[in-house]
């Protein structure tokens, strides 16, 4: 039985994803471990330092697939790490080549690259969850352009907005992180291959040329210095997910509060069974949003493990390293598990226009009493006609009524304005601004970036 959320029968694919876990698991992790050894090899042939046979020999031989697993756990317990026990295998499988594994490199080396290997797979899942995602977001952008609302600051109405306006808002911290993942991908699919302590000293002249020559080989980038100590690829790599879970996060935290019974605006898809109470069977409880919200923080913690693994001494770790294979793996699964979470919800969002229109309209006018001021103010001056609408908008709030009939009935107001005007003026779905534009505007960058 499972021991965490991550691999429990339970839980697992509430915090993750079927994809996304088996980038992370041990087999295709040894199965890395093992084609960077294979690449190593064929690197080291064309460049002369091993023979070719050799490398063709290990090349074939050598099976991730067909190592003893329970051997090579019980070696690494006592090594401490899995490269040795697995050269150990290997080079039996390689046979009269097998003394040519692993030549020149040392177990980091061959760990980082396949953690590297791994993060480009992982980098694929995501982007594609991305890219499902800024298309659903860009069709409520659309569809709920000139859809009013109240825009809520400190919880309080305070002007209207379009549904629209807030998906486009969405929308468009997903484009900034494709484009983070585009920008990120050059900085962290950078291979690791340089020796004991860094300096190729086992290959003689023949080191970066063998560097080369493996990442060539991998599709990797060519590093320019070593990075063994210097772990700033891998945790970019962690924080941005960190960014994009917190993007999540606040679209998951806006679904909840917009799903109270007091709101009623937004439900997330009805599935039957779905989302009930045990004891409660009239709630419709936000499921989707509530685990965006755990992956979000628990990725959150992870980010600042790995800053704090940055902090590396001399020219190799003695400890910062390892917790890298805590928080690696597990930000890429709960940021899966968010993502797909998110893709769920937002493509089967129900939005209640009608309760979007009665929130919109519960005030009676209040929400846009900044339109009333801004009207007033040419004729009395910004600051009188503040304090003029703040008097109307307390008299309201303690008796009730609608402002545009308060107005009305204050002769300093009633003088300068029409009673049209002043009706127009408190209509809340005359006051959404550049709403509507700033969605044209999200949509058309956005789609220029698909």
């Amino acid at each position: 039985m499972a021991s965490n959320v991550l691999d429990s029968v339970l839980f697992r694919d509430t915090f993750g994803t079927p994809a996304m876990r088996a980038v992370f698991d041990d087999h295709e992790l040894i199965r890395k471990y093992v084609i960077v050894e294979i690449a190593l090899a064929k690197a080291q042939a064309r460049c002369s330092v091993i023979p070719e046979a050799a490398a063709q020999e290990i090349a074939q031989r050598c099976n991730a697939d067909t190592l003893d697993f329970d051997l090579l756990r019980h070696e690494t317990e006592i090594v401490g790490y899995p490269i040795l026990p697995l050269v150990h295998q290997i080079s039996k499988q390689a046979g009269e080549s097998g003394g040519f594994v692993h030549w020149g490199a040392t177990t980091q080396d061959i760990m980082d690259t396949a953690v590297v290997l791994q993060i480009r797979d992982a980098f694929e899942l995501i982007e594609k969850e991305i890219k499902t995602l800024r298309g659903t977001l860009a069709g409520l952008a659309h569809r709920y352009r000139t859809t009013p609302m109240a825009g809520r600051t400190h919880l309080q109405q305070a002007l209207p907005v379009t549904f629209g306006y807030k998906a486009a808002i969405w929308l468009d911290m997903f484009d900034r992180h494709q484009e983070r993942l585009d920008q990120a991908r050059p900085r962290i699919l950078v291979g690791e291959f340089a020796g004991a302590a860094g300096t190729l000293a086992s290959l003689g002249d023949k080191g970066l040329d063998v560097q080369k020559a493996l990442m060539e080989e991998l599709g990797l980038g060519v590093p320019v210095s070593t990075w063994h100590v210097a772990r700033d690829g891998f945790a970019e790599a962690v924080n941005l997910l960190a960014l994009m879970t917190g993007s999540l996060g606040k679209i998951a935290y806006d679904v909840m509060l917009m799903a109270y019974n007091e709101f009623g605006e937004l439900y997330e898809p009805f599935v039957k069974g779905r989302c009930a109470s045990s004891t409660m069977p009239q709630k419709r409880n936000p499921i989707s949003s509530e685990r965006m919200l755990a992956c979000a923080k628990g990725v959150r913690q992870q980010a600042g493990l790995m800053l704090d693994a940055m902090v590396q001494d001399l020219e190799r770790a003695t400890g910062p390293w390892h917790a890298e294979w805590i928080a690696i793996p597990e930000s890429f699964i709960l940021s899966a598990g968010a993502l797909h979470q998110a893709n769920f919800m937002l493509s089967g969002l129900i939005v209640d226009e009608q309760a979007m229109a009665r929130n919109l309209d519960m005030t009676k006018g209040l929400i846009v009493a900044e339109a009333v001021m801004m009207g007033l103010a040419p004729y009395i001056g910004r600051q009188d006609a503040h304090d003029i609408v703040y008097d109307a908008c307390r008299i309201v709030n303690e008796k009730g009524g609608r402002l545009a009939d308060m107005l009305n009935a204050m002769p300093n107001v009633a003088d300068r304005l029409a009673r049209e005007l002043i009706e127009r003026l408190t209509d809340p779905t005359n006051y959404l601004g550049m709403a509507p534009e700033m969605v044209d505007q999200v949509l058309k960058i956005s789609a220029s970036r698909s």
